[in-house]
């Protein structure tokens, strides 16, 4: 069961997540299966050798975690997270696309792949989910 009805309601109630608003991130699909966010990258995701910043690869990736664990249950916390860097984005846009792996009584497990506009891997991110 989903508990946004329309994709406007989910970004309606994540927009209050000030850190991913502020930070670029936007909400680009959701199903009660799936959630793609995306960023499009600046030079304020950029760290001093020009690379993109590990932490708005791990934001992205969390948010599109939170989104699709709160679609499948409301409220629903992060309880473990692990991240895998697999290499460099070269596009210009940043997108993850999260699916549930398991969705059990208290927890769920959610993986979000990271890739970029050019279809390159950067990060693969596993997230338990505590549904309170």
């Amino acid at each position: 069961m989903s508990n946004f009805k329309t994709i406007e309601s989910a970004r309606e109630f994540f927009y209050k997540d000030k850190f991913a608003v502020n930070t670029g991130i936007s909400l680009d699909e959701l199903t009660s299966d799936i959630a793609v966010c995306s960023l499009n990258i600046t030079d304020n995701h950029k760290n001093a050798y020009g690379g993109v910043m590990g932490g708005v690869i791990f934001t992205l990736a969390d948010f599109a975690f939170a989104v699709l664990s709160n679609q499948i249950h409301q409220l629903t916390v992060a309880q473990q997270v692990d991240i895998h860097y697999l290499s460099a984005p070269k596009g210009n846009k940043l997108i993850a696309k999260a699916t549930c792996r398991k969705n059990g009584r208290t927890s769920s497990i959610v993986n979000v792949d990271i890739s970029d506009d050019t279809g390159r891997d950067v990060a693969q991110f596993i997230g338990t989910g505590f549904k309170l």
